[in-house]
């Protein structure tokens, strides 16, 4: 039977008045890349603070590679490694001396693994550079060259692409599906759902403590309600009026002009279509959120009584 890497059940933690964490359950099996998404302060973090042992649940169980704190004490940590929040190093040292430090920490590393993590990372060229001349994306990045230094089987990372431009969101979307290609499983939290769309296997979305969402990509893509898009054209009063006529797509005056149109695909470009063949010019045709954030949007941000029935089928 496969261990599970991380079988978290009836996890809950209190702050207070605040339940930060109210009973999540969740299930990442070894060698896939799972996703816990939610706005800030949806508990994602502190359900990641349990797993490291920072903090201990009120009740519930954290099992990691079938350990757990109360029975195994920091044994819990063999072959994991991570970081949450943001990564902190040594300024006036180089990148290469802060990981080298480290490994003395944790007991030393086999010979080369220094240079063969600063080239997973892509920092080889920057490894004798200050840290303090790093960017924030470099600086993430060396996070994550600290942490395979511990050569885990399970790497845990809050929110990596958090305060990133949109190039190092790319860069570190990319190193993580090179470690997950390497079999490494990978638990990582994040608030923006573009960032893990095309990484995750599977995710769990969190609203307020509690899980609004668990399963596999492919399921929360057959739930996404139809993608949206920004129109402007030469004449939108008769565009719109064209839209009441198409049954399949719905249209809404925007304030400072323009037209929000959502549908199916295929009818909203029969749409856009027919608009041409009218005589009226289009000015501007962009998608506005993807279906998928949509969807993310709608579980998070919405009451649950307010969601429509084919999203809470997912949610069960």
């Amino acid at each position: 039977m496969t261990v599970l890497a991380v079988d978290a059940e009836g996890v809950t933690k209190t702050f207070g008045p605040v339940r930060a964490v109210d009973e999540i359950s969740l299930r990442v099996a070894p060698g896939e890349v799972y996703g816990v998404l939610g706005p800030n302060g949806a508990g994602k973090t502190t359900f990641l603070r349990m797993l490291f042992g920072l903090i201990r649940p009120d009740a519930g169980t954290v099992r990691v590679f079938g350990r757990t704190w109360a029975e195994d004490d920091v044994a819990v940590l063999d072959g994991v490694a991570g970081f949450i929040e943001s990564p902190k190093f040594y300024p006036y040292l180089t990148g290469r001396q802060n990981l080298e430090g480290l490994a003395l920490l944790d007991g030393g590393v086999r010979p080369g693994l220094v240079e063969e993590v600063l080239g997973v990372v892509d920092l080889a060229d920057r490894a004798d550079d200050r840290v303090s001349g790093y960017s924030y994306g470099m600086r993430q990045r060396l996070g994550v060259a600290a942490s395979l230094l511990r050569e885990p089987r399970l790497l845990v990372l809050d929110e990596p692409a958090n305060g990133l431009d949109p190039a190092g969101i790319r860069d570190m979307r990319a190193l993580v599906k090179r470690l997950a290609a390497s079999g490494l499983t990978v638990l990582l939290s994040s608030h923006h759902m573009d960032e893990v769309e095309e990484i995750c296997d599977h995710v769990t979305i969190m609203r307020r403590g509690s899980v609004a969402f668990h399963g596999s990509l492919d399921e929360l893509r057959s739930m996404a309600p139809d993608p949206g898009h920004a129109l402007t054209t030469t004449d939108d009063v008769r565009a719109m009026a064209m839209a009441r006529s198409t049954p399949e797509v719905r249209a809404e005056r925007v304030a400072g002009g323009g037209l929000t149109v959502t549908g199916p695909a295929h009818e909203v470009s029969a749409y856009v279509g027919s608009l041409v063949r009218a005589g009226i010019d289009l000015r501007g045709f962009t998608a506005t959120r993807t279906p998928l954030q949509q969807l993310f949007f709608m579980l998070t941000e919405t009451d649950v009584d307010d969601v429509p029935d084919p999203v809470l089928e997912g949610t069960r």
